[in-house]
């Protein structure tokens, strides 16, 4: 009874538990509009991303950072909460932006080879203005 009991909790807790654990955040600004953004830097943070959360803060996101630029590509497995997604070239200039269904393992890529990507709430950019060519700055 106590291992069915354990082995419940474990399954309940387990998506939770594989949530991205505290990444160090920096503050990004898209012209007049703050950005409070965690960096995945590294291959298991890129793996992991936003998957297994309830929501985030509408002032808040995840930058993606890539060694080098390249043509990359996204999806939402495991990722529950709806997400636009803006790839940035090295100087941090918007290349293209896609919106992103929670759930979904339909690839989003970037328009051509890009340094950077940034996860918001689906809808952020278009909702403040930001589209393909303003710049985010901040990133260093």
């Amino acid at each position: 009874m106590l291992r069915a009991l354990w082995l419940s909790c474990l399954v309940f807790t387990s998506g939770a538990a594989l949530a991205q654990q505290s990444l160090r955040t920096v503050e990004l600004r898209a012209g007049m509009y703050r950005i409070e953004a965690e960096v995945a830097s590294t291959e298991k943070q890129h793996e992991i991303g936003l998957m297994h959360r309830a929501s985030m803060p509408a002032h808040a996101g995840m930058l993606f950072v890539f060694d080098q630029a390249q043509e990359y590509c996204f999806w939402m497995k495991n990722t529950q909460i709806p997400l636009s997604i803006a790839f940035l070239d090295e100087a941090g200039k918007i290349v293209n932006i896609a919106d992103m269904q929670p759930q979904s393992e339909e690839n989003h890529c970037a328009a051509k080879p890009v340094r950077y990507a940034l996860e918001m709430n689906q809808g952020w950019f278009r909702s403040k203005g930001i589209k393909a060519g303003s710049s985010i700055q901040g990133i260093k």
